[in-house]
């Protein structure tokens, strides 16, 4: 191995080669010694460098790269590790020559910048093709330091060290190499010294690497390959000091002596490829090749600056020049067509000042004869169509009243036959009947349309005729009291003074306005018109002399039947002898019809599978788990699609079709025209996953399933011939009120009703709110103020919501009562199979309070103010917290002995104790739901309470899912 000594003339003579070193010729290379900067450090004995010499080549290929690699294809296919790519270095953005050392992924690939040495990991995008005049030999070289090697063991820490080392000694620092060998791969081995100080003797002895072992033989030194473990990585991932881009801290001291004034060295980690240096770019410029020592690197970058701005300056010299030239000769094309536009400008003007001599006595004369015309047209008009109807004209203007159009009447006649033609169908029974009047109604139809057609047409013309002439006259009075004023100015009589523009004014335009109402309305008038317009314009006549705005309702009525005429018109063009296609219903009834069916099949297929002795392998059964929750999605889909048409055939029965439940009572249009469009036909009890739940249940039977992704409860009705209708007309009632407000009502939605076909049953399907309800939520965590007001707001508009649809909830208690996500109150449903007197008898209780009114206790019927009294005592029980309270001798609370806020025990006051006929709309509108309330401070022990509430819902709902299935049975309440 190699001692510490230098080569000597004749070991370096001899013909020897090994282990990867290849012998250096004497005569050119050994001992030849290049002055060098560092640039990358790998490890304590291993470096790259660049070649002062080479410091102009640098500078032109980053020019080149600047210019060629924007615009350069990305790299695609196999790539050639002999080849060099241009990279865009993630650092500085900028693009270098790289090779590619691995290909780490179809996206990713490893690359080493040859003209500085360190590695970055590289998007295909960010590696382009460059030309074959940049392919050659790498600017960097990497050294390895003669006669050392890193010790064997060496831990991952001190191998940090040592390379941090190596970097201050040699990185940005002008280095004396003296050749010693080369490695097959162009590692070069050389002796480094910076001024006096031999850089390899001082990472000895700082212990980062030891000498090599000579060899008794050769008197060659072989480097030893140290375990390429851990160290290797870290070489890759390491921290690699930067020539640019530093940070403000640095575990290297600034160097002393002839580079001082450098900045210092940024030991920030890398990224997972390595950091690129900026030195081509910032630190070297053209100069001299033997760069002087005393050269500052503040002084290279400015100079380097300066280049490229020059450069820069250059190009947008050329390119202003460019534009110079451009826009010379647009200046004289330009110049040109001035010179033609001023000639035509000079012949126009000629002929203008030739014309404007008697330009004003031919405009008055072109206008006195049209109005002549219009004179003639109008008298002939009045003698020939109008007749004897001057005389009735005058009368209308005299007593102000609006002339009927001749169509109106004929219209409202038409019309009203329809509507009794519409009304036979709706109350007839019997099909033979009803085709009879449908024919009827049809002839009427017809009759109608034309009817329709006719007066549209009249409306219009009377519109526009009324317009035109109104336009007209409009115009002739102006000009008239132009002229009259005119005379003024021209009579020396009069003594007044009138400057010029109160006589002149603005005459140009009244001519203008004058002409052009004339012309358009000897246009109209001049247009040979049919018997049908003839008969238009006689009834126009007598309307242009009165003022139509004395007679609001009758133009009000013209409106409204020229508005209906309109609707009318567009939809029976459409419907005129058609009936409507019932196929699209039918077919989606013969798809649900199938899909069920499998549905069913599935159901006994898993139960079969599921009771059977032998045992079965588990992804049977999960496969036909799998299909049955498909087909349970598809069977949904297609009751909504039949939905969608019941409401399409919905709107054509009220519109123009009412017969059609009598022509097709086997759709079941009828049934769901009753329910308000709740009651489908097609779903039933058994196609449902559904779980029982009993801890809900007392009476009727409540079971809760999962429908495309929200959970529902499904509640049953036990219902005989007569309560089943009843059932059916409470639920719509609710529904439609539901409906019109949806999210904004306050009420718990209604999703389904249906029947069941083999018990006297009926479900209901409701969305289910876990632990929503008022008692829940107040017995795991307490509503705020804040929270409580949010809340019952919501219920007095849904109080509100069913007293505007005169249903009256009569059972009002905290277990119908959610607060959904403690700001948004809803009223629950109630049991549809009660009356309201029904509902009424059961005493509620909420903490100490009796929430029956006392009307109701004196047996008096509910009424909105009961519902009232029982929202008070709700609201009252939320704002005390369960305080103790007081109540009279009618066991009404004293709401004077609680501290609260004033606005929220006025409110309370009127509801309870004052009972004054307040309505839920007037709640709605109370003080403190309208008056902006602080936000709460927060409570860290409320909101963990209630994340821990909410986790075990979330368990109890996994649990639930889990055991779907097992059970089919059960009794339930909801109420």
């Amino acid at each position: 191995m190699w001692g510490p000594g230098h080569f000597s003339r004749a070991s370096a003579v001899e013909s020897v080669s090994f282990s990867g070193i290849v012998q250096m010729d004497e005569d050119t290379h050994y001992n030849k010694v290049e002055d060098v900067v560092g640039s990358h450090v790998e490890d304590a004995v291993t470096f790259w460098a660049q070649s002062i010499s080479r410091n102009k080549d640098i500078m032109k290929i980053g020019c080149s790269l600047s210019e060629v690699c924007p615009h350069a294809n990305s790299v695609f296919g196999n790539l050639d590790p002999k080849k060099i790519y241009g990279g865009l270095f993630s650092e500085d953005k900028c693009w270098y020559r790289c090779k590619v050392l691995k290909v780490i992924s179809d996206e990713k690939c490893l690359v080493r910048y040859v003209d500085y040495g360190n590695t970055e990991i590289l998007s295909r995008s960010d590696i382009v093709e460059i030309p074959s005049d940049l392919q050659f030999s790498s600017v960097a070289k990497k050294y390895r330091l003669w006669g050392l090697q890193i010790p064997s063991g060496q831990e991952v820490t001190q191998f940090d060290q040592g390379r941090t080392f190596l970097g201050s000694l040699i990185f940005e620092k002008e280095i004396k190499m003296r050749i010693k060998a080369t490695y097959q791969d162009g590692t070069v081995i050389a002796q480094a010294e910076y001024g006096t100080v031999d850089i390899g003797e001082e990472v000895a002895k700082k212990g980062f690497a030891e000498k090599c072992k000579l060899t008794s033989s050769t008197n060659i030194c072989e480097e030893k390959k140290s375990d390429p473990g851990p160290l290797v990585l870290r070489n890759l991932k390491g921290p690699i000091p930067l020539w640019g881009h530093r940070s403000n801290q640095s575990a290297f001291s600034r160097p002393k002596g002839r580079l001082s004034g450098r900045p210092t060295l940024d030991l920030k980690n890398e990224n997972d490829a390595g950091n690129h240096v900026t030195f081509p770019k910032e630190s070297l410029t053209v100069g001299d090749f033997n760069l002087p020592s005393n050269v500052s690197l503040a002084k290279i970058k400015q100079d380097q600056k300066l280049i490229e701005e020059n450069e820069k300056l250059k190009t947008e010299k050329e390119i202003l020049l460019e534009s110079c030239k451009a826009l010379e000769s647009k200046v004289e094309q330009t110049a040109q067509e001035l010179q033609q536009e001023k000639a035509t400008t000079m012949d126009l003007t000629k002929h203008l000042e030739s014309t404007l001599k008697t330009r004003v006595g031919t405009r008055m004369k072109n206008l006195a004869a049209k109005v002549e015309l219009l004179k003639e047209i109008r008298r002939v008009n009045i003698s020939i169509r109008f007749g004897n109807d001057l005389s009735d004209a005058i009368q209308v203007l005299d007593e102000e009243c609006f002339t009927i159009p001749a169509s109106l009447n004929e219209l409202e006649i038409i019309w009203t036959e329809y509507n009794m033609a519409q009304e036979k169908i709706k109350t007839c029974q019997n099909v033979n009947e009803g085709n009879i009047l449908i024919a009827k109604r049809n002839e009427v139809q017809q009759k109608l349309y034309m009817a329709v057609e006719v007066f549209i047409l009249e409306c219009d013309k009377r519109e526009e005729f009324t317009s035109v002439r109104s336009e007209t006259e409009v115009s002739l009075q102006r000009l008239m009291a132009w002229f009259q004023s005119t005379l003024k100015a021209f009579d020396l009589s009069v003594e007044e003074s009138l400057t010029f523009e109160d006589t002149i004014g603005n005459i140009d335009e009244i001519l203008e306005k004058t002409e052009s109402s004339i012309c358009k309305e000897l246009e109209i008038s001049l247009v040979e018109q049919g018997d049908a317009d003839k008969e238009i314009i006689l009834n126009t006549y007598s309307q242009v002399l009165q003022k139509i705005h004395s007679e609001e309702r009758l133009i009000a009525t013209v409106q409204s039947k020229y508005k209906h005429s309109i609707e009318f018109k567009k939809q029976i063009i459409e419907c005129l002898n058609n009936s409507p296609n019932l196929d699209h219903l039918l077919s989606i009834k013969k798809t649900l019809k199938s899909l069920k069916a499998r549905l069913r099949w599935k159901l006994v297929e898993k139960n079969n599978l599921e009771e059977s002795d032998d045992d079965h392998d588990g992804s049977e059964i999960e496969k036909i788990k799998q299909e049955i929750t498909q087909l349970r999605k598809s069977v949904f889909q297609e009751i909504y699609r039949e939905q969608e048409e019941y409401e399409k055939l919905n709107s054509l029965v009220q519109k123009w079709f009412p017969e059609l439940p009598l022509l097709h009572p086997e759709i079941g249009l009828l049934k769901y025209m009753n329910s308000g469009g709740l009651l489908t036909m097609s779903l039933e009890r058994d196609l449902l996953d559904a779980e029982p739940m009993k801890e809900l249940s007392s009476k009727r039977p409540l079971v809760c399933s999962e429908i495309n992704g929200q959970i529902i409860l499904l509640k049953g009705y036990s219902v005989d011939v007569d309560t089943e209708a009843r059932v059916i007309q409470r639920a719509a009632t609710y529904h439609r009120a539901w409906r019109e407000a949806k999210e904004e009502s306050g009420l718990l939605p209604l999703i389904f009703l249906f029947l069941c076909k083999s018990d006297p049953m009926a479900y209901l399907m409701v969305p289910y709110y876990p632990r929503a309800n008022l008692s829940a939520v107040q017995a795991s965590m307490p509503l705020t103020s804040e929270e409580a007001l949010k809340v019952m707001k919501g219920v007095a508009q849904g109080l509100h919501t069913l007293h505007k649809a005169d249903i009256i909830h009569g059972s009002l208690h905290q277990n119908n009562v959610f607060a959904l996500n403690r700001e948004r109150g809803i009223i629950g449903d109630f049991d549809f199979t009660k009356s309201v007197s029904q509902r009424t008898s059961v005493n509620m209780m909420v903490g100490d309070l009796n929430l029956i009114s006392p009307e109701l206790k004196m047996g008096k019927p509910a009424s909105p103010s009961s519902d009232l009294y029982a929202y008070g005592c709700l609201l009252l029980w939320l704002s005390v917290q369960n305080q103790e309270f007081e109540t009279n001798e009618d066991g009404i609370p004293k709401v004077d002995q609680f501290h609260l806020d004033d606005n929220v025990k006025s409110l309370l006051c009127s509801l309870i104790c004052c009972r004054s006929s307040m309505t839920a709309e007037q709640v709605l509108n109370a003080e403190c739901f309208l008056l902006p309330k602080g936000k709460s401070p927060p409570n860290p022990e409320k909101d963990t309470e209630y994340t821990q509430c909410k986790e075990e819902e979330e368990l109890k709902m996994e649990n639930l899912d889990k055991y779907k299935g097992n059970t089919r049975s059960g009794e339930a309440n909801f109420d």
